[in-house]
């Protein structure tokens, strides 16, 4: 199995050079290239409205058609409950689910107008913000659940050597995305137990083969989140620690956004979005059972996988804190060279 690897600081500044236009944000974040058992339908790159009758008033309700860009892993499965109990129809809202790589493959989708919506890394996001390109998270996305059994993990053989975060200075380490929210973290705990993360190199790959590629050797360690975390506890990998617990108990990995242009012209879509958004992140944090249920739908896991995961926590609100954290390690790793002003995200 090839791979291609790169070190962090060549992929930022490809990456960065990129940015000038809508197009500058096929940065790589937090996949679909056929990944998905859920072949979702294709909708028009722009809005339209269609009309439903309202069966108690007999009057007819405007319903948008919008896009919504997501990754086939366990964090956005309230989304799909969501369309599923109908809150997002109560809203006057008709969603189209498309599925991606990553977060930051999703913004130039979203800023150039093929989606309405969008759920990226929150480090994707700020890059965005730092280049120029309008965006406005309209809700938070996944987060740790404040417990030790966190949804995501770096990992690696049994006898690869490594068992600690310092143990990967000068490793191969798979993510799914170079410059984003899992180099950044990864960094972090790097640091934090005494190492030097600029040694380590990072290969990008697609969740679904980050655990065939340690496995394989091609790469020392992963990181990975559900329900590749638990594909790789199945085939005897070991879990060194959870780069997103390494940083806070109740870190906001992601969020779920818009252009700045969509939200200036529609602002009660992105309200209603919003308000369904939180009708099924509260749905799914009661019902962990249909959680683990719709995730079938939309990825390859089995049901025993299913049944094993381990569920990240689903926020009522944007995490402030962990936005400014996540701009602080960008510009400690050499990604930004000061922070932008990110009211936008919070």
């Amino acid at each position: 199995m090839e791979v291609q690897s790169a070190t962090l600081s060549t992929r930022v500044k490809a990456l960065l050079g990129i940015a000038g236009a809508a197009a500058m944000l096929t940065l790589a974040a937090c996949s679909s290239d056929g990944d998905s058992d859920a072949e979702p339908d294709e909708t028009s790159a722009e809005p339209e409205t269609t009309e439903t009758t309202d069966t108690d008033s007999d009057e007819m309700m405007e319903v948008l058609d919008v896009t919504v860009g997501l990754i086939p892993i366990l964090d956005v499965a309230p989304v799909y409950l969501g369309v599923e109990q109908g809150f997002f129809e109560e809203e006057g809202l008709n969603l189209t689910l498309e599925l991606a790589q990553g977060g930051a493959f999703i913004i130039p989708s979203v800023s150039q107008g093929d989606y309405e919506f969008g759920f990226s890394n929150v480090t994707s996001l700020i890059l965005g913000t730092a280049n120029g390109v309008g965006l406005e998270a309209v809700g938070p996305g996944a987060s740790t659940n404040g417990t030790e059994e966190d949804m995501a993990a770096v990992l690696t053989q049994p006898d690869s050597g490594i068992s600690t975060a310092k143990d990967l200075e000068g490793k191969k380490v798979g993510v799914n995305a170079l410059a984003n929210v899992n180099t950044a973290t990864i960094n972090q705990m790097v640091r934090d137990d005494g190492g030097d993360p600029s040694t380590i190199t990072y290969v990008e790959l697609p969740f679904p083969d980050i655990v065939p590629a340690i496995v394989s050797g091609d790469i020392d360690a992963g990181q990975v989140v559900e329900p590749f975390r638990q594909a790789g506890v199945n085939q005897d990998l070991v879990d060194i620690g959870s780069n997103f617990l390494a940083m806070s108990p109740t870190f906001m990995i992601a969020e779920y956004f818009t252009s700045s242009d969509f939200a200036a012209e529609n602002p009660d879509a992105v309200a209603g979005f919003s308000a369904a958004l939180a009708k099924s992140f509260e749905y799914a944090t009661a019902n962990p059972d249909e959680v683990r249920a719709i995730v079938l739908t939309y990825t390859r896991m089995d049901e025993a996988t299913a049944n094993a995961v381990r569920l990240p926590g689903w926020p009522s609100e944007i995490d402030a804190a962990s936005v400014d954290l996540q701009a602080e390690l960008a510009v400690t790793d050499g990604t930004l060279s000061e922070i932008p002003d990110l009211s936008n995200l919070k």
